[in-house]
């Protein structure tokens, strides 16, 4: 199958990375799972650029929100409580902003094939 005719590339802002991940991770899936798959992923996922705005937003208004809209929010509140560390963390998410999506991504990607393949999406 053509790269540009996968399914996988009807997600906004998808990078190389996350594109190749997303082909191993969803080898031997059927085309039913395959869409089960994508539903549910696709309200997951954070689009790299919209991790740059929560970013910036983190780094200029409250301090950690780019934390907890990935789910860390032992880490989101010690940036609010700390002013981002200082600025120092929140210019460090600015600068690795595709890596804290990708990492996150990531760990959607295993929590939704295991929903498709225990069958508790339909």
């Amino acid at each position: 199958m053509d790269i540009y005719q996968s399914p996988l590339m009807s997600l906004p802002g998808i990078t190389p990375e996350e594109f190749s991940y997303l082909q191993q991770a969803t080898t031997g899936l059927t085309e039913q799972q395959l869409r089960n798959f994508l539903m549910v992923y696709s309200s997951k996922r954070k689009n790299p650029s919209d991790m740059l705005i929560f970013c910036l937003i983190g780094l200029f208004a409250v301090p950690g929100l780019q934390r907890f809209i990935i789910g860390q929010i032992g880490m989101g509140i010690l940036y609010l409580l700390t002013a981002g560390l200082c600025f120092i963390g929140s210019i460090i998410d600015v600068v690795n902003h595709k890596t804290l999506a990708f990492e996150h991504n990531q760990k959607m990607v295993f929590e939704s094939l295991q929903m498709v393949r225990m069958g508790g999406f339909q």
